[in-house]
């Protein structure tokens, strides 16, 4: 497995933040959750600027913090599923409006890619799925980010069952090329697909991985925007900390 990202120790800051809020049922100031979490404080107000817009801090009458709603609704075990999909589903809503590209939320699971939530508009459409993204792995920004987090063993294994077809002039075919080049990806930098899959379309992607399970952040932009893309990309990338987040909560 690749070293943990930025948004993962964004996302590990995060968790102790909330336990410190947790502990204190009453309200707790910010200095005295720097105190406890040893966090330096443009770290803390950055955070819990994130916390407060998720829904998982809220501020009271004097200016102490206490739990959120959004942090009690994925805490319950009951409707937690349902929770937690409308809360990712608000994170990459307000990522799509903030990116300005379609956003994807994609997992790897029992050797296959899915993807589980999207955030579309009129003017952030979705990419035009013409060959199914799960045979295309080779191709897609989602793809190649979902194999880089496997081993070299999972990745030989699903490139077995499928064919890198060539679905643009742009499409790597060679297994061999393919391995090297997810080999090389540094994991802090975003996975991208520049008219790879489909012509007339780039992509980015950035791992979330939490715990044991496989996951991505994935954007899409029509390529009369390609010269957004690495500013996206970045974007999309600090905006995955509260994905990772809400997984693991």
């Amino acid at each position: 497995m690749h070293e943990p990202t930025a948004p993962y120790h964004s996302a590990q800051d995060a968790l102790r933040v909330l336990e410190t809020v947790a502990r204190h049922s009453t309200g707790v100031t910010d200095a005295e959750i720097a105190r406890q979490t040893r966090l330096g404080t443009e770290r803390l107000t950055a955070l819990l600027r994130m916390l407060r817009r998720e829904g998982y801090v809220e501020q009271i009458t004097d200016g102490a913090y206490v739990s959120g709603v959004a942090l009690s609704r994925l805490s319950s075990a009951h409707g937690r599923d349902r929770a937690l999909r409308e809360q990712l589903q608000q994170t990459i809503d307000r990522l799509r409006d903030s990116v300005g590209a379609a956003i994807y939320i994609s997992r790897y699971v029992d050797g296959e890619i899915h993807v589980t939530q999207c955030a579309t508009s009129p003017a952030t459409p979705a990419v035009n799925e013409w060959v199914d993204f799960r045979s295309s792995a080779h191709a897609s920004a989602i793809g190649k980010s979902l194999l880089g987090q496997l081993d070299h063993k999972g990745r030989r294994d699903h490139l077995a069952r499928h064919r890198m077809a060539r679905l643009t002039s742009r499409t790597i075919t060679s297994e061999r090329l393919l391995l090297s080049r997810l080999d090389a990806q540094p994991p802090t930098m975003p996975v991208l697909d520049l008219q790879e899959y489909a012509v007339g379309t780039v992509c980015a992607a950035v791992p979330i991985t939490a715990g044991s399970s496989v996951g991505c952040l994935a954007l899409s932009l029509p390529v009369e925007h390609a010269h957004r893309l690495r500013q996206a990309a970045d974007t999309l990338n600090r905006g995955a900390a509260p994905v990772l987040l809400s997984l693991t909560i």
